[in-house]
């Protein structure tokens, strides 16, 4: 679904504004950026193709026509939406891929390098990811010693949003940094009438990330990788760690919109609006920076920073800066001049500076300037990502098997939807979720 989307495109005057904030950008990062090598005008054609549509797909189109003033290439991208897996893959058997794709999950990306149907980038774009990029980005795009994607487009899933009246109506001036502060100031919004979340549980996959963003502060980066993997059991003392430490939230009807019956019930978007519409009924929602783009559509009178704004989510024990993250990754299908190009261009700053401009978009890339950024919301998530360098560990059910991760009514999703009913089984939960896991990933 295109929730990211709410900003439009503002025409050609604007497109061509970002392009020179680019090119001025990209020639005083780096004397080594991407940029500068596309300038050679090569011309002929490129085909892309990516699941965006709507609002995106008009913003990568501003990104592509930067491209084209650069190099002559005219990039001619197709919206392949949900399905861009699966007609992806009958292209790749009928011989006929396009040059470039953009893939939404680094599992599509590695089902693909043993299908032998990427190309190695490492050679004219290696030394751009290891300069400008945190390493985490370029270990997601890499099998086998080789580096086959750029990631261009992030998203940060480690945004807690609030309503700002309802913190600063029960006295709360400062939004919580650790999971300590954030149970103490639950407490008092309790104390003040305010039900602190409106939980999203009816979509399972919301569930997933409130999993993942507390697991990787248990855990740590390296055993969250092992659970993503399936190489540690769902039955490791730090997912029952996790389940104790959600449940210090999911326990207690109180502390959600409707209790356990409401959270479990209510999907995104609907619970969008129990925290940001006219008359909300929580003060707090967690969430990927995405609801920003949600939130004009439920209350388009609530201003962004002082009308809601977010908080990291929280440290737990100490825990280390970091960001659950989601993100799109070019890959390349044929080796022609004009695909490298794209590929060089996307890795680079002046690429990013043009959609990071346009709205609903983070760049991994450490060299887009926060300043371009439109609000001070999204510089704020962009920042977090950037800042996590390392400690960034991407959605882990968006590495899973689908049939584990990424399928409505069964497998993780189903599996969080029936501990929240009932969170004091955490040993049940943790048999029934290794159970799956154990089919889904064969081992």
């Amino acid at each position: 679904m295109d929730t990211k989307g709410h900003r439009r495109a503002l025409g050609t005057l604007i497109a061509a504004t970002v392009m020179t904030l680019a090119a001025c950008g990209s020639s005083n990062t780096t004397s080594s950026g991407a940029a500068t090598s596309n300038a050679t005008n090569i011309g002929g054609n490129v085909t892309v193709w990516a699941v965006w549509s709507g609002t995106e797909q008009k913003n990568f189109q501003s990104v592509l026509d930067g491209f084209n003033s650069q190099t002559g290439v005219t990039a001619q991208f197709q919206s392949k939406g949900d399905q861009l897996p699966t007609v992806l893959g009958t292209a790749i058997t009928g011989g006929a891929p396009p040059d470039v794709a953009i893939l939404p999950q680094p599992g599509l990306l590695q089902d693909l390098v043993k299908k032998n149907a990427l190309q190695p980038l490492d050679s004219f774009v290696g030394s751009t990811l290891s300069s400008q990029y945190a390493s985490v980005w370029q270990k997601l795009a890499s099998a086998n010693g080789k580096t086959y994607g750029v990631y261009f487009k992030a998203a940060n899933k480690s945004t807690v949003w609030y309503n700002v009246k309802s913190l600063t109506d029960a006295g709360i001036t400062t939004p919580p940094a650790t999971f300590d502060n954030l149970l103490t100031a639950m407490g008092t919004l309790q104390q003040a009438g305010t039900t602190p979340f409106a939980m999203c549980g009816g979509s399972g996959w919301t569930l997933t990330d409130w999993f993942e963003n507390v697991y990787l502060r248990v855990a740590g980066v390296a055993k969250y990788n092992q659970l993503a993997a399936h190489t540690i059991p769902w039955t490791d003392p730090t997912v029952t760690t996790t389940f104790q430490t959600l449940a210090k939230i999911f326990g207690t009807d109180a502390n959600m919109v409707g209790g356990k019956a409401g959270a479990v019930s209510t999907p995104f978007p609907d619970c969008v609006s129990q925290v940001f519409g006219p008359t909300p009924k929580a003060a707090m929602l967690y969430e990927a920076d995405f609801v920003g783009s949600v939130i004009p559509t439920v209350n388009a009178s609530l201003p962004a920073k002082t009308g809601y704004n977010f908080f990291p989510f929280p440290s737990v024990n100490g825990s280390p800066t970091s960001v659950v993250a989601g993100g799109d990754v070019a890959v390349m299908l044929k080796d022609t001049p004009q695909a490298e190009a794209l590929i060089k261009y996307l890795a680079s700053p002046a690429a990013g500076t043009i959609w990071a401009h346009l709205g609903g978009f983070t760049s991994p890339n450490k060299q887009v300037d926060r300043s371009v950024y439109p609000d001070d919301i999204s510089r704020a998530a962009a920042k977090a990502v950037i800042d996590a360098g390392d400690n960034v560990a991407y959605d882990m059910s968006d590495q899973a098997p689908a049939a584990f991760g990424g399928t409505a009514g069964s497998g993780e999703w189903a599996d969080l939807q029936t501990w929240v009913r009932n969170p004091t089984d955490i040993s049940g939960i943790e048999a029934k979720l290794e159970a799956d896991a154990v089919s889904a990933y064969g081992h």
